[in-house]
């Protein structure tokens, strides 16, 4: 796919169509492509590229252990969204779980720092997802110019 970006994360699910039903009816993202005898979907939203692809189906597998839920411990995914307030009320609403409620964060880079309106989300097998709108840009705490 040559308009793919350089990284696109592939995540094992359970169940695909379960997990269809959070991305596409839930989170905004669109199916890009599918392989439905592989069980594997190529999901877009915005700039946002990731695929899907059941644990257990007739596809190429890239498993290391034994998957348990919740599955990508350790990881999260920071997606940037147009409307992080929207797509929060979506999820309040929704049977996705709710990690950390929307919250404004501010992240020191040298010395500015940058602000993040953002909620984490877990998916049906609990992958981390961080939606945030950027709130731009300001001096760090302490910096001098």
């Amino acid at each position: 796919m040559s308009d793919a970006p350089p990284l696109v994360p592939e995540l094992a699910v359970a169940d695909l169509d379960r997990s269809l039903a959070a991305y596409v009816g839930m989170l905004g993202f669109r199916c890009h492509a599918s392989r439905p005898e592989e069980r594997l979907a190529y999901l877009i939203r915005a700039d946002v590229h990731l695929m899907l692809e059941e644990a257990a189906g007739p596809g190429r597998r890239f498993h290391t252990a034994v998957l348990e839920h919740p599955f990508g411990r350790g990881v999260n995914l920071q997606i940037e969204v147009a409307g992080v307030d929207a797509l929060h009320a979506d999820v309040q609403r929704s049977s996705l779980s709710l990690v950390i409620p929307l919250e404004e964060r501010w992240y020191r880079q040298g010395r500015t720092e940058a602000g993040h309106r953002q909620c984490v989300v877990a998916d049906p097998d609990g992958y981390l997802l961080r939606f945030f709108s950027p709130l731009g840009r300001r001096p760090a705490e302490g910096s001098t110019t």
